[in-house]
């Protein structure tokens, strides 16, 4: 199970030589590995975040996100990993939302079901925290996450997780981009578009599950949103704005890391905040270069 959240600010200070700095970083263990598990899921949360947001499915990543709380409570609850729970939630999250998520454009009674199982997920996780009392103290880190203290082990799983989702969105890329912006086409040209969004929400609930291992359950979206939002403001192009996507999150995601180990505040705030930035300044710069045609 995660911890809770830790500045790093540990060892030497920042002394402003990059090299210098850089190398500090790695010259602790569980940076190296911080690294490696943040660059594998800034990836994969990136590649399928675009997708996510490209298909509106923004709210069923959400909910994603808050099952995975109780799958993780649950599973420190009887004495397994956390991963375990994490995986197994999210799964069946996106098994029972595949229903409600038609093409990614919910109707007001999709979405009232889907605020439905939000609610009954958070009920879910504190109750299997008050259960279990040994959790109250590693809450913070169920929640808002840790890249501090990933075993060796976590960062092959992640590895692995990562190169799955991505291998499938390559070979899916194209019809799942065809159903992502025409689904009602893509049905007349034989493309199996249902078949698809749930397969779809499936690999999401995949990248949820690997990305809150890291980030913790409330700080998903900012990997899985916010880059590909940027990247969608700055160009329409798909090939462009994957490329794009990833670069931001690889980006805020090192930042994000390096900040943190010379700063008393904890990795989220960096790469939430970082995020968030990117994305003001790119709809900005939209803003202006609208306005001048």
């Amino acid at each position: 199970m995660a911890d809770a959240p830790v500045a790093f600010a540990t060892g030497g200070g920042l002394t402003l030589n990059l090299a210098d700095d850089v190398r500090q970083l790695l010259t602790y263990h569980f940076m190296v590995n911080a690294l490696v598990a943040g660059t594998a899921v800034a990836v994969m949360a990136a590649v399928v975040g675009w997708f996510m947001v490209l298909r509106r499915q923004a709210f069923a990543g959400h909910t994603l996100s808050l099952i995975a709380f109780p799958g993780a409570a649950g599973a420190s609850l009887i004495g397994v990993p956390a991963a375990w729970g994490y995986f197994t939630a999210c799964g069946l999250g996106a098994v029972v939302l595949s229903p409600a998520s038609r093409g990614g454009r919910a109707r007001s009674a999709e979405t009232a079901a889907i605020g439905t199982v939000q609610a009954l997920a958070l009920g879910a996780g504190f109750l299997f925290v008050s259960l279990y009392h040994g959790l109250l103290n590693g809450i913070s880190g169920l929640l808002f996450g840790t890249f501090v203290g990933i075993a060796d082990g976590q960062v092959t799983a992640l590895i692995v997780v990562a190169a799955v989702a991505i291998a499938l969105v390559a070979v899916a890329g194209r019809p799942l981009l065809f159903a992502s912006l025409d689904d009602e086409g893509a049905a007349a040209a034989g493309v199996p578009v249902r078949a698809l969004g749930a397969g779809f929400l499936l690999l999401l609930g995949l990248a949820v599950a690997a990305t809150a291992q890291i980030t913790g359950t409330l700080l998903v979206f900012t990997l899985l949103v916010t880059p590909a939002a940027t990247a969608q403001a700055l160009t329409v192009r798909p090939g462009a704005g994957l490329v794009l996507a990833v670069a931001i999150s690889l980006l805020v995601t090192w930042l994000g890391l390096g900040i943190a180990y010379f700063s008393p505040l904890p990795v989220g705030f960096w790469i939430t905040s970082l995020s968030f930035g990117l994305y003001v300044l790119a709809r900005a710069w939209r803003a202006l270069r609208g306005g001048r045609r």
